[in-house]
């Protein structure tokens, strides 16, 4: 059963986002659930077997540039888990149908995502799940290191 999840499942929730995103504090992953429930631009979804959550999805409305489309707003596949003993299965494309239905309902013509470039598995999963790849871009960063100011800085 997948079900829209609601705020007395921000706990499940972050459980299974930890399971995804590592490295961040539960209790920080559930105030950050927590906003996104109250959010009218996204939702998040629940896989339940036999009375465990045992996957989630959560969605979103993009306006802003999301790379390949060519429409606004745009449904966005913001995050996808599955406990291990429940992939392969077809349950991961049933979570993003239902996130895709989502996004439908809200006028949205086009749906998106996107995976980390060492991300196998993910790019695996997008493929069989009817996505096609838009575009790969590597990303960078670097310190700004604080600024003198002179005379002519004013401002």
């Amino acid at each position: 059963m997948i079900a829209k999840a609601e705020e007395k499942d921000r706990k499940v929730l972050a459980g299974l986002a930890g399971l995804l995103w590592p490295g961040h504090e539960p209790r920080e992953l559930e105030e950050e659930i927590s906003r996104e429930l109250g959010r009218e631009d996204g939702a998040f979804f629940l896989l339940w077997r036999e009375g465990e959550a045992v996957g989630f999805a959560q969605c979103s409305l993009r306006s802003d540039y999301v790379e390949g489309t060519k429409s606004s707003p745009v449904g966005y596949l913001e995050g996808i888990y599955l406990k291990e003993p429940f992939r392969g299965r077809g349950l991961g494309r049933a979570l993003t149908e239902r996130c895709e239905d989502w996004a439908r309902r809200r006028g949205c013509s086009e749906f998106a995502s996107d995976c980390g470039a060492e991300n196998t598995g993910s790019l695996r999963f997008h493929l069989a799940s009817g996505f096609r790849e838009a575009g790969r871009i590597i990303c960078f960063v670097k310190p700004l290191p604080p600024r003198e100011e002179s005379e002519g800085d004013a401002g």
